[in-house]
């Protein structure tokens, strides 16, 4: 009983906080429509203006002449957010000249710099799985569905933080494998859709495969259609974050961190998190049950699959490690008290990112790494303050591979 309690308390909070009247905002495609044998999903691209469009159309009807050489130019972008070490203020109004780039060790000079009020378009990924569910449940000693745990952050955050018309977001749910519920949207009615799905179905399987799921939240690739879409092809090429034009994007994952038997590796995985240049912003679930019951588990996993001690600390590591090298951060989530703090510094840290940029250079496209650092001198003394300011970056930029795409 006090589980159907919960669900229904949750169902009337998402009511509320999504039920915005005469919102003149609609689910749109996010990229035109490209021919090939499986469904392509259309996604939008938010920063996409009338201006853009009509040269668009003109480039179309332009005369192609193969004899003129293109040059493209690479350009690093390094999105960056300043904080105080001691109290945790996030610090605006900082200019250009208050940033050093370093690119393994060497100072770049910056060609672009910037503070837009951008909207943001997010990717949530929610690990929706049995073991999830059970993790939930007896951490909540049976007094609601387990299943709450992972979805009341991800309503919270749909229905407090996404505003239509400017800001995008999508919802990915996986256990043995990541199905997309919806794409792009910035329609409320359809995030509130796509939240009711998860609260009226149970999960179906145990397995986490975390490490594929990110991968294709990231880079995409053919997988479940989109399930709001109502297809009537069972599978479809979904397009990752990593290929989304907009100025503040980012992951927001709900998961305990726990991997089972994903075809990715973690190497491989942490490779395209560094390539990607996505920030992931990480809600670890699974603590409160791993503190009550951690005396009665096994130090490896039991026979029957139940994760032991060292999978849980694995796991934590595996986060940390994730929203590091990303240029995110990772809240580990123990009581439900601690969601609304969590999900509000997430939304301050992307609403308030400086976007840094320079020109590499012609580096051979070998898919080699470079180590990022970037510096701040918040007074403009000429000294950095690394003692009382972090800067939040990701660490790595990777050279496109060409040799990669031959393969």
């Amino acid at each position: 009983m006090n589980s159907h309690k919960s669900i229904l308390l949750l169902t009337l909070f998402i009511s509320v906080a999504f039920g915005v009247p005469s919102v003149a905002a609609q689910s749109r495609p996010q990229r035109p429509d490209q021919t090939t044998d499986q469904k392509k999903n259309q996604r939008v691209d938010p920063e996409k203006t009338d201006e853009q469009k009509k040269q668009e159309a003109e480039a179309k009807r332009a005369v192609v002449d193969d004899e003129v050489l293109a040059i493209g130019t690479n350009v690093v972008n390094v999105d960056t957010v300043v904080y105080n070490k001691k109290s945790g203020q996030i610090i605006t109004g900082l200019k250009s000249s208050n940033f050093a780039v370093f690119e393994n060790g060497i100072r770049q000079e910056l060609t672009g710099f910037a503070t837009p009020e951008a909207p943001i378009t997010i990717s949530v990924v929610v690990e929706y799985s049995k073991w999830s569910e059970i993790f939930g449940y007896y951490a909540a000693s049976g007094l609601e569905s387990g299943k709450l745990e992972v979805v009341r952050p991800v309503a919270y955050f749909l229905s407090r933080f996404i505003k239509p018309p400017n800001d995008y977001a999508s919802l990915i749910a996986f256990d043995i494998r990541p199905t997309p519920i919806t794409d792009f949207t910035n329609d409320p009615g359809r995030l509130r859709q796509s939240v009711d799905i998860l609260l009226r179905n149970s999960p179906a399987f145990r397995e986490n495969n975390l490490f594929d799921s990110l991968k294709f939240a990231l880079i995409g690739g053919k997988g479940d259609s989109v399930v709001l879409e109502n297809s009537k092809s069972d599978t479809a090429v979904y397009g990752g974050m990593a290929d989304v034009r907009a100025k503040r994007k980012a992951i927001i994952l709900v998961a305990s961190g726990i991997n089972t038997f994903s075809k990715v590796s973690y190497d491989d995985v942490r490779k395209i998190i560094q390539e990607a240049g996505v920030p992931i912003y990480i809600l670890s679930t699974g603590n409160l049950f791993f503190k009550k019951y951690e005396g009665n588990l096994p130090a490896t996993d039991g026979i029957d699959g139940t994760p032991g001690r060292l999978t849980f600390l694995q796991a934590q590591n595996t986060m940390n490690t994730f929203a590091r090298e990303s240029g995110g951060s990772h809240f580990p989530i123990t009581f439900e008290s601690e969601i609304p703090g969590a999900l509000n510094s997430i939304n301050a840290l992307l609403r308030n990112q400086y976007s840094l940029s320079y020109d590499p250079g012609e580096k051979p496209r070998d898919g080699k790494r470079y180590k990022l650092e970037v510096k701040v001198d918040v007074n403009g003394d000429g000294t950095f303050d690394d003692k009382e300011f972090i800067v939040q970056h990701r660490p790595y930029y990777v050279a496109p591979n060409d040799n990669k795409k031959k393969k």
